[in-house]
């Protein structure tokens, strides 16, 4: 993702298969506010910013010395 430009927009599908889950739980973690992994919202439409996605991952790294 590190090649991609920062405020790249990708789509939910995207992003699922980047952090290895389903869209529906996506979903939920929007719906839930579970995790903060913000988001854009245009009309229905929903993006992530890849910057934002590349920060939630590191974020969740444990162990890393």
């Amino acid at each position: 993702m590190s090649h991609d430009t920062p405020n790249r927009l990708l789509t939910p599908q995207q992003v699922s298969r980047i952090l290895g889950i389903s869209v529906e739980t996506l979903n939920v973690w929007r719906a839930t506010k579970r995790y903060n992994l913000p988001y854009v919202k245009a009309g229905r439409l929903v993006r992530y910013r890849s910057k934002d996605v590349e920060a939630f991952i590191k974020s969740r790294v444990h162990g890393e010395v």
